[in-house]
């Protein structure tokens, strides 16, 4: 089975949510996603998540002889092969579900010629066409 979205429903207060809105709307995306980046990071590093004034962690990295500059929000480099697979596979599950959707349809098709033709046998070889296809009404 695959993995099910669930639906955490939690109330904040009016400052908060607004403070919240502000945050989504500078980053452009919506308040839904805000919350599922804090959720993927907080699961990822097993509930070690601290949030830190941006003041604070230059002050924290900032003169440590760092080469590497730290941008915020963090980001992740994701490579070329992992976005190709990644389309790969939505051009096939969208594939699957036409291909299930088809499927559909024929089973549908052939449900409705039983009931209409309920005191007749029915052969399946006359169901399909002559090719070995089938045809949807």
């Amino acid at each position: 089975m695959g993995n099910k979205n669930k639906t955490i429903s939690f109330r904040v207060n009016e400052d908060a949510f607004e403070a919240l809105q502000a945050i989504a709307e500078e980053r452009d995306i919506s308040l839904s996603a805000v919350f599922r980046d804090y959720v993927d990071r907080l699961v990822e590093h097993d509930g070690q998540v601290e949030v830190v004034p941006e003041a604070e962690l230059e002050a924290r990295t900032g003169g440590a002889g760092d080469d590497e500059e730290i941008s915020f929000p963090p980001t992740v480099e994701v490579p070329k092969r992992f976005i190709r697979e990644h389309e790969r596979l939505e051009l096939e599950a969208e594939h699957l579900r036409e291909q299930l959707d088809e499927y559909k349809g024929y089973v549908n098709d052939l449900q409705d010629r039983l009931e209409d033709e309920e005191d007749e046998v029915l052969l399946l070889d006359e169901l399909d066409d002559e090719d070995g296809s089938y045809q949807l009404r």
